[in-house]
């Protein structure tokens, strides 16, 4: 009997008749001969609520009481979802993520998967039970509760597909699949049937909310098809997949947009070596992720360092970037928060000239501003001011013709 593990996100789960409906779809796989094991996100906006509550109690929270804070949320809905299957007729189990063998290091708030051992989830399933899983969580070796970050059910997920060796991941949101661009900027953004894991994954790091970069990362390493598809209606979704993309592969497949980011320059910098070391070690010790990096060419060996970062982060950042500045002798340092990046991506952009022409001139005639540029082999990604970003998505969706399927 063949094992399928679904998972579902907070907005599939998000009231009593939506946990319901999502109790029904479990239980007709189930009926059709197939064990399942689903994993779920908290309820709604659960989460957010306990941020701000525990923001009210303490703005500075230790992360490991937050973090068990926080893993409450998958367990309400998890509970709540098995109590749903009971009442149908069916039997069903919950599980912790620790319940469920989820092993992590000890990186509160961004802890990452060290090991699974899914001996309970295969003892409850060869009762028959129905395993329902909270995602988002696990435990180090010294029994604290760690969370895996923004996204981290959708992780839990394809990690628990690999090791129950499953023939694939079922990922159950509030959107059909994979779009050409976000269908709430461009309503004509196509649906894809299918997408290569390197493809997804640039769309995922470069804004597009679908699926997590890890996940996808994670499918990726392992070749785990990933389907993603609506909770709410049955239609076909997309199929994340390792093999040759079955459609056209000579153009960009999407645009992918993100307004989480802020810019950070350092004005007169010395260029001299060990510089950017000073600079990037300390923001890296306590856990800030630099995206775009853009160093200006020295003038009397002197230049302007450029960088990105998450809003999130930013207050952060500065206020490590600041006192690192004023040591190595820079003439300032300058923030600005309302910075948005927009990204075309495609396969079919390997090795292909043009691509990056057209976008900037695409840009331009939108009277748009380029503040930076990074690539890698199947992306180029601008970072505009985030006023920008609608109108941007929606001209380059048109100029690369993704609107026609």
């Amino acid at each position: 009997m063949a094992i399928v593990v679904q998972k579902y996100g907070g907005s599939s789960v998000a009231d009593a008749d939506k946990i319901r409906n999502v109790a029904r779809r479990i239980a007709e796989k189930y009926t059709k001969g197939e064990k399942v094991v689903a994993v779920v996100s908290a309820m709604g906006d659960t989460t957010d609520n306990l941020l701000d509550l525990a923001s009210k109690i303490n703005a500075n929270p230790e992360p490991r009481e937050m973090d068990l804070l926080l893993s409450t949320g998958e367990i309400v809905s998890s509970t709540l979802l098995a109590m749903a299957l009971h009442a149908s007729g069916f039997k069903a189990i919950a599980l912790s993520g620790p319940q469920a063998g989820i092993s992590t290091d000890a990186s509160f708030s961004r802890a990452r998967i060290t090991g699974i051992q899914p001996r309970r989830i295969i003892k409850e399933l060869d009762r028959g039970n129905i395993v329902i899983v909270a995602g988002f969580q696990g435990m180090t070796k010294d029994k604290d509760i760690t969370t895996l970050g923004r996204g981290g059910s959708d992780t839990t997920a394809v990690a628990l597909a690999v090791s129950l060796k499953a023939n694939i991941c079922e990922i159950y949101t509030d959107v059909e699949g994979v779009y050409t661009a976000d269908p709430r900027i461009v309503p004509e953004a196509n649906k894809l049937s299918e997408i290569g894991y390197e493809e997804m994954l640039e769309m995922a790091t470069s804004g597009a909310k679908v699926m997590h970069h890890r996940a996808v990362e994670l499918g990726q390493v392992f070749n785990m098809p990933i389907l993603v598809a609506s909770s709410y209606v049955e239609k076909p979704g997309t199929i994340i997949h390792g093999g040759d993309n079955m459609e056209a592969r000579n153009k960009v497949r999407g645009i992918a947009h993100d307004m989480d980011v802020a810019k950070i320059t350092i004005a007169g910098v010395p260029d001299r070596p060990g510089i950017a070391a000073a600079i990037f070690l300390p923001m890296a010790r306590e856990g800030i992720s630099v995206d775009t990096i853009v160093q200006n060419a020295s003038a009397n060996n002197i230049t302007d360092l450029t960088f990105t970062v998450s809003r999130g982060d930013l207050k952060k950042a500065m206020e490590i970037v600041k006192p690192v500045a004023h040591e190595i002798g820079a003439k300032e340092c300058l923030s600005n928060s309302a910075m948005g990046k927009v990204s075309i991506i495609g396969i079919g952009m390997q090795n292909t000239p043009g691509y990056a022409a057209k976008m900037f001139q695409t840009l331009s005639e939108q009277g748009i501003n380029i503040e930076l540029i990074t690539t890698s082999e199947i992306r180029i990604t601008c970072i505009i001011s985030e006023d920008k970003i609608k109108d941007a998505v929606k001209a380059l969706h048109k100029v690369f013709e993704l609107d026609k399927g």
